[in-house]
């Protein structure tokens, strides 16, 4: 009796075990495996930024989820995300004659965007980007990029590439969850408009 007794002790632990693991493990927040899941090429960005020190970028990280991981995105309007698209396209279509100021328009212009999707404001650039990190952690790399390019020296060749590394994540932002307000009366661009509000300075349109 006693052996029996023992027996299913030691498969009540066993299960108990399993059901921690399964709990704590990877991809559930828990542990090293759980972070490289979750953040993928922006787990090593983090790692490489802090020397390859892992207990300070895991620590950065988990401060990242524990920060931004409850943030709920805001959807955008048919409308509005009509006017981003359109904005978007037409820094593109000026990248061949303005590249530096295409890619300085655009990087304001994603800002912008993230920020309207419930991210931090672009003012508060590295809070934003920590924020978009957990939400979108395979795409906020071409933001980063794109952030840098616009604000350093860099040739013709890097600006597109910036462009074009940061159009994923202005994909991802502008296409989620849009509202549809197509029964609501048109504003008319050109009266105030959020076309004319979010109009990069120096972009030409």
């Amino acid at each position: 009796m006693s052996t029996v007794l023992i027996v299913v002790a030691l498969v009540a632990v066993l299960a108990i075990v399993a059901a921690a693991v399964f709990v704590l493990g990877p991809g559930r927040g828990g542990g090293r495996r759980g972070l490289k899941r979750r953040f993928g090429p922006e787990y090593e960005q983090t790692l490489a930024r802090h020397d390859g020190d892992t207990k300070a970028a895991e620590r950065e990280l988990n401060e990242r989820v524990k920060r931004h991981g409850g943030l709920k995105p805001k959807p955008l309007a048919n409308e509005t995300r009509e006017q981003y698209v359109a904005l978007w396209a037409g820094l593109q279509e000026r990248f061949v004659d303005s590249p530096d100021q295409s890619v300085a328009a655009a990087d304001q212009l994603l800002g912008k965007l993230a920020g309207e999707r419930g991210f931090p404001e672009a003012t508060e650039y590295e809070d934003q980007l920590a924020a978009l990190s957990v939400h979108h952690p395979e795409r906020v790399g071409g933001y980063r990029r794109l952030h840098r390019a616009a604000r350093g020296e860099a040739s013709t060749e890097e600006l597109r590439e910036a462009m074009v590394d940061a159009r994923a994540l202005f994909t991802v932002l502008v296409t989620a969850h849009p509202v549809d307000t197509r029964s609501r009366p048109a504003r008319p661009a050109g009266h105030g408009g959020r076309r004319h509000q979010l109009n990069p300075k120096g972009s030409g349109a």
